[in-house]
């Protein structure tokens, strides 16, 4: 969660004064108040609204929500002008393929907007970005700048100019060394032959993201009325949202938006301000949230969040802003109503039935393994459900995973969009975005995984899984054995190893996990243990031998 720290009479200029009762507002809202002093107001935002992270986005946002200026908020752009492209060279596609920029004009900057304009950078970079590993933003003066631009690749040796904030000239490799911005984000180009420069037509660098801009042409100041933004990464839509976020940012404090074409594989004008419709269901509203709302009270209900309403034919659709990027569906718009309508004003009802609670032997059953394996100090983890599918077969040495038995994700807003079938390459995951960390590590999850099967109602069948890592200079199959010898000793369970194969584990230090059923007296595959091969470890950029098993937990009740 971020906390956004506000000048309050900045604030109040905007919103009013602040008393307890709008306090509480702000509160409701969902973004609660977590330092108020006479000179500063701190407010928690939550990391699904990172349109919230700056004066201009949470005071629109607000306005809506107290009835002071209800609606769509509506941003014009202006169609590229002369000379108003990036082209985006081939070179740059395996290191940092995308980007998306736009021109604002007509800005007037004082040391007070400069800082605004650095912090809703850096809480973007911070959050949205994971600190600018998916994407990087930049914000150049225009006057210093000759258009076209591109975007492009160059060995590091080659690209020369005067950093940020440095006195003297730098190549890449040196600005990683040297520089104190390129010291902190050098692991993002680490082991790069080549690095991302934005140049333009002059041959002048403008920056090299995701580190740091140029001194010459890359420093905003309060003579500035003119700014380039380009946002660079590896996935389009998140880039395309960040920049939709800055822009409006600019254009609350009164600059005037114009679209650049970004010459790509296709041609492409940026940015794309014109809302998104979502249809949705009067009926499902009322259902879920239990009320009996009218068309028109559901649509000022939005309105006070924000977003917009029209009639298509028979359907409803809501008209969500460019720069929110969490309604993606449409039980988001069920939320949306719920904070509008007001948590408070919800009238609590018993229920009409009859239950008596207890905690699910599953339930019951992970906590025991997980207080367990701490107890022996392993630590615990928790990953997302959804992967791709270069994370979870490629990445670990499956390469047939095109026959695999998938559960895809349609239309996904991001680049996750299978359900994973096992927790095995999100540890592996875990360790190689670790692995400058202290070792010995060891890991281990708890967590549900999924199949496809038909005799379900969803088509959707999950179990629970437990995978237990090891990964230091001497992890191997003894080691993680001891572990489930362990583990199934404290369990009362005994079990079996056969040797086994697996595309991610060393041949002949592989083995499925055989126990016998209590309730069939048969015995089955729960899993497999073994040693990670080398490959797999230096595809996944580990230093360290990996040893590891993966079980399902339920025949173990």
């Amino acid at each position: 969660m971020a906390v956004l720290t506000l000048n309050r009479k900045e604030l109040e200029k905007t919103i009013g004064k602040i008393t307890p009762e709008l306090e509480n507002k702000i509160g409701m809202f969902g973004t609660p108040v977590d330092k108020l002093t006479n000179e500063e107001i701190a407010i928690e935002i939550f990391p699904n609204r990172p349109d919230l992270l700056s004066l201009q986005g949470f005071s629109r946002a607000i306005l809506a929500f107290l009835n002071k200026k209800t609606g769509l908020k509506t941003y014009k752009v202006e169609p590229p002008e002369k000379d108003y492209r990036v082209i985006i060279d081939k070179s740059v596609k395996k290191i940092r393929p995308f980007t998306t920029c736009a021109i604002v004009k007509n800005l007037k900057l004082d040391n007070e907007k400069i800082k605004e304009i650095i912090d809703i950078q850096e809480k973007l970079h911070l959050t949205f970005g994971r600190d600018r590993k998916k994407l990087a933003i930049g914000v150049y003066p225009l006057e210093q700048i000759k258009l076209p631009i591109v975007f492009k690749a160059l060995p590091p040796e080659q690209i020369k100019f005067i950093p940020l904030d440095s006195p003297k000239e730098m190549n890449g490799r040196q600005i990683l060394s040297q520089h104190p911005a390129g010291r902190e984000y050098a692991h993002l180009l680490k082991d790069a032959e080549v690095f991302p420069i934005f140049e333009d037509a002059n041959g002048e660098i403008l920056s090299m993201p995701p580190i740091i801009n140029s001194e010459k042409t890359g420093k905003v100041t309060e003579k500035t009325k003119e700014v380039f933004i380009e946002c660079s990464g590896f996935n389009l839509e998140y880039l395309k949202k960040t920049l939709n976020i800055i822009v409006t940012a600019f254009a609350d404090m009164g600059g005037k938006i114009y679209s650049m074409e970004i010459q790509d594989t296709k041609k492409e004008n940026s940015p794309d301000l014109e809302p998104e419709k979502m249809p949705f269901s009067i009926d499902f509203i009322n259902k879920t949230l239990g009320l009996n709302l009218t068309e028109k009270e559901i649509i000022k209900l939005l309105e006070k969040m924000g977003i917009g309403y029209e009639k298509e034919k028979i359907n409803s659709i809501a008209l969500i802003p460019k720069y929110r990027i969490d309604i993606l569906h449409e039980i988001d718009i069920v939320e949306e109503i719920a904070i509008s309508y007001g948590y408070e004003n919800f009238i609590p009802e018993i229920p009409q039935i009859s239950t008596i609670g207890c905690e699910d032997d599953l339930a019951i059953l992970k906590r025991k393994i997980a207080e367990i394996l701490v107890g022996i100090e392993l630590q615990e983890i928790s990953t997302y459900h959804l992967s791709t599918k270069e994370k979870q077969f490629k990445n670990i040495g499956i390469k047939d995973y095109k026959n695999q038995d998938l559960i895809e994700v349609s239309d996904s807003k991001n680049e996750n969009n299978i359900l994973r079938t096992s927790l095995l390459a999100q540890s592996i995951q875990i360790l190689s975005e670790n692995s400058d960390a202290t070792y010995p590590q060891k890991i281990f999850e708890s967590g549900k995984i999924f199949y496809n099967d038909d005799e379900k109602e969803t088509g959707i069948a999950e179990k629970e899984s437990l995978c237990i890592c090891l990964c230091d200079e001497k992890a191997n199959f003894t080691e993680i054995k001891q572990i489930l010898d362990y583990l199934t000793r404290m369990l009362d369970k005994k079990y079996e190893i056969e040797e086994t194969e697996h595309p991610s584990f060393v041949t002949g230090r592989c083995g499925k996990i055989i126990i016998t059923n209590n309730k069939t007296k048969k015995q089955e595959t729960i899993g497999i243990l073994g040693e990670i091969a080398p490959f797999v470890i230096k595809n996944n950029k580990i230093k360290m031998p990996i040893a590891l098993l993966e079980i399902d937990i339920e025949p173990l009740l």
